[in-house]
């Protein structure tokens, strides 16, 4: 397919759009909309104020089970939920079913935050029954995520994964939310980027300052993740049960 195929299509998608919506039912429907969100926010609150402390797991969707990442999600989960949080992903395939799936058979909470996609997404069967909650708006899954974790672990994963992971040292870099432990998972995986930053945002473009780059750590091992969790929260002389 040429470019100029793409946009075509592309534009005929946008035109078939405005065709079916004038702007005043666009502006009413946009009103009405506010309700939709405010109760996703209250049953979010509701239900997620209940659960106690947690550590978020992000990651690829398109994981499979007997991939490395898969097998080290499941393994950190588990181990999490035996050092005393609880565990929140995204509620679908993937490293989130390995999330969920670890905190399962560690005997943890087991809370997923679906959302509605067009493909890949679909709660899988590690989530506990009461704790499968269902999103239409990214923005309101995410403040769930922030508000309620006390870390987050990021596991190799895609564009979701990325925007997760930068919108949340973003709000620690400004000061909109307390610090908490950011880990990476995979050195691998994560040191072509941490060179970009180092290189490219710190040093040549001076967009990023380089005490930023202590917003996160990088680790191999499910144990390197428990003990920088402990390590963090013993240092506030809190615990998985504050």
């Amino acid at each position: 397919m040429r470019l100029e195929d793409f946009d075509n299509d592309e534009d005929k998608v946008i035109q078939d759009r405005l065709k079916q919506k004038s702007w005043n039912e666009i502006r009413t429907n946009d009103s009405w909309a506010i309700f939709k969100i405010m109760a996703e926010f209250v049953n979010g609150y509701e239900t997620m104020g209940r659960i106690g402390p947690c550590v978020s797991i992000f990651g690829s969707a398109r994981t499979k089970a007997d991939s490395p990442h898969y097998i080290l999600a499941e393994k950190i989960a588990y181990k999490i939920s035996k050092a005393g949080y609880g565990v929140i992903t995204g509620g679908g395939p993937g490293i989130m079913e390995a999330g969920n799936k670890g905190a399962h058979l560690g005997g943890g909470t087991s809370v997923g935050l679906n959302i509605e996609l067009p493909f890949e997404q679909h709660f899988n069967p590690y989530i506990d029954g009461d704790k499968n909650l269902n999103f239409d708006y990214f923005f309101v899954r995410k403040v769930m995520f922030v508000k309620y974790s006390q870390g987050f672990v990021v596991m190799p994963g895609g564009f979701g994964t990325m925007d997760e992971l930068f919108e949340a040292i973003t709000l620690i870099q400004t000061k909109k939310v307390a610090k908490f432990p950011i880990i990476l998972v995979g050195t691998s995986f994560w040191s072509g980027l941490l060179d970009w930053i180092k290189t490219v945002l710190v040093e040549k473009e001076l967009t990023v300052s380089p005490e930023d780059l202590n917003l996160f750590k990088i680790v191999d091992t499910a144990e390197e993740v428990v003990e920088i969790l402990d390590k963090f929260y013993k240092k506030y002389d809190l615990s998985p049960n504050f």
